[in-house]
């Protein structure tokens, strides 16, 4: 009988019915389609089952898929020595793509920032990966122009803690800073930090990047700004290595 097929089975028999309709094949299994939609109809939860099974599939496919672009990728995610890195001595590398204006990146900042505070072997790595616009662009340029003058932390900090920020806001805040404008703004505007820009932006389109904040450790993507499962993969990423180091030779 019919109720006594597993809920899986039934939904891949749905499937076959109605392509088998639309294949003009209608008459020889309009009744057994019929009797399926109307279980499915009565059972929704073999749907949710279906979508359930459907998405964890999707899920494990793409995480397949990003650990090899993040193999392929590894030198430019990792070591550009365009990007500002703080900790640079630390032995866990963490690398961030987040954009100025991002909502959701100024919620994590302060957690980044005390997170790079108080782990020094985090090697933290930013991406400037600018998707909100010209005023993104602005604050982006400005920092990584400004990247030699030692203050690129708390440039950071105060840039996303502007709510609104614009361009006359980041100046604003770079100059009550003391950071030298002329300087930073001439090498922001360079056709190396354009370049810089375009490389990084062309990387997460490589590493499919959705959307921002999107953090890598290790083999490891985060997308969102899920500071939970950060600190989870930085926990691994050190046990990990702990562990190695105490393996015998």
């Amino acid at each position: 009988m019919l109720q006594t097929f597993r809920p899986l089975a039934i939904a891949a028999a749905s499937i076959a019915a109605l392509s088998l309709i639309g294949c003009g094949q209608a008459n020889a299994d309009k009744a057994f389609g019929e009797k399926v939609h109307a279980y499915l109809i009565e059972h929704p939860e073999v749907l949710v089952e279906m979508s359930n099974k459907l998405q964890a599939k999707q899920a494990a496919e793409k995480a397949s898929s990003a650990k090899g672009a993040i193999n392929k990728y590894r030198q430019a995610l990792e070591r550009d020595p365009r990007d500002f890195v703080a900790n640079p001595n630390g032995s866990i590398t963490v690398v961030e793509f987040f954009d100025y204006r991002c909502g959701y990146c100024k919620l994590a900042a302060p957690q980044i920032v005390d997170l790079i505070q108080k782990n020094p072997d985090v090697r933290f790595v930013f991406k400037d990966f600018v998707i909100f616009g010209h005023d993104s662009e602005t604050a982006a340029r400005l920092v990584l122009g400004a990247k030699d003058q030692g203050k690129t932390i708390e440039l950071h900090k105060r840039l996303m803690a502007e709510k609104s920020l614009d361009a006359a806001a980041v100046m604003r805040i770079a100059q009550a800073m003391g950071i030298d404008l002329t300087k930073a703004r001439a090498v922001g505007e360079s056709e190396a930090v354009t370049q810089h820009l375009a490389d990084t932006h062309a990387l997460a389109e490589a590493l499919a990047i959705e959307g921002t904040p999107a953090f890598f450790v290790g083999d490891t993507m985060i997308p969102g700004a899920d500071m939970h499962a950060l600190n989870l993969a930085i926990d691994q990423a050190r046990a990990a290595k702990a562990k190695k180091a105490s393996a015998p030779v």
